[in-house]
């Protein structure tokens, strides 16, 4: 309202999506939400405003999440670098969502047993048999210890971002396309940069 500008991933965004959330539900009607921010640069904004969006979409309910891969300064632009940023984020969200385990194999409650007090689970067949695989392994995140990351030349997310985002355009395959909707989906583009709006670099 001071600008003009629209703002995305604030607290009122979050409460619109769980107040949207809920009128869909009274009505009886599907409800899809986005993973939105306002940020013009892959930083810290970028990330928690877009964390925002992901929780009042979750919290809202929401059947159907757009929006939520590489969206900045308002959805005026996209990013590569911010795709892989919310690959990471909504990979997460999912992971939570995901019903938990509360089985007695996966509560260890034999291992717990078998240790006993003053030990310790490294090397139990149960902790062998889940290591790899028992918890989210994250696209961006460091979790080394300080040490180690600092001999490692302190590297942070934005460069471990890009370096991804060079790994994915690197490894890319183009999918298989009738040629006569290449034509088409060409001709629109050309047609819609001549019709003007927004420089594009490509």
């Amino acid at each position: 309202m001071q600008s003009g500008a629209p703002a995305f991933g604030t607290p009122e965004y979050m409460q619109t999506a769980m107040i949207t959330g809920q009128l869909t539900r009274r009505y009886n009607v599907p409800y899809r939400s986005s993973g939105v921010n306002a940020a013009n640069a892959i930083d810290a904004q970028a990330a928690y405003e877009s964390v925002f969006s992901l929780w009042g979409a979750v919290m809202g309910g929401a059947h159907m999440l757009i929006h939520a891969i590489g969206w900045m300064e308002g959805g005026l632009r996209a990013s590569f670098e911010k795709m892989v940023l919310d690959a990471d984020l909504c990979s997460m969200v999912q992971t939570y969502l995901e019903p938990i385990d509360f089985s007695q194999d996966a509560l260890a409650m034999d291992a717990i047993r078998d240790v006993g007090p003053g030990g310790h689970f490294f090397g139990t067949q149960h902790t062998l048999d889940r290591f790899r695989d028992a918890f989210y392994r994250p696209l961006i995140s460091d979790w080394r210890n300080y040490e180690t990351w600092d001999e490692a030349g302190r590297p942070e997310s934005k460069e471990r971002i890009v370096e991804l985002v060079d790994e994915l355009m690197a490894s890319y395959e183009q999918p298989a396309l009738d040629p006569a909707v290449k034509d088409q989906l060409d001709e629109f583009v050309q047609r819609r940069k001549a019709e003007g709006g927004l420089v594009t670099d490509f």
